[in-house]
């Protein structure tokens, strides 16, 4: 294994952005399961919760060793889409505070996958 292969696999190469994108990412995907889950039954709340999963699931395949490039850019642009479709179906009420700690943290975790992405490949 080269040394490349073992810096963009290894979970044990994990630093400090790292572990920054894994809690944002876990803010974020903890935030759509709590608001989700009560509300199951409509399409929305389904959505929450897959959106919710997928953001731990990302973090599981990122220390399980999965390919992080590809990881990195789906993280951002699935991040960047569902900003974008807060903004679009929230346009009169954009500002409560668990939609804020949400978007902050979404909005830093874009970046620090950028930073990732650019740093790893």
């Amino acid at each position: 294994m080269t040394t490349a292969q073992i810096r963009h696999t290894d979970a044990a190469s994990l630093g400090t952005l790292h572990y920054l994108g894994i809690a944002l990412a876990a803010v974020t995907g903890v935030i759509h399961l709590a608001l989700g889950v009560p509300n199951v039954p409509s399409t929305l709340g389904i959505l929450f919760v897959l959106a919710g999963l997928g953001y731990l699931g990302g973090v599981v395949l990122l220390i399980r060793g999965v390919a992080r490039g590809p990881l990195y850019l789906a993280g951002i642009a699935i991040t960047v889409v569902q900003i974008l479709a807060y903004v679009a179906l929230n346009a009169g009420d954009l500002f409560s505070t668990v939609a804020l700690v949400d978007k902050v943290a979404q909005l830093a975790l874009v970046g620090v996958l950028v930073v990732l992405y650019r740093r790893e490949t």
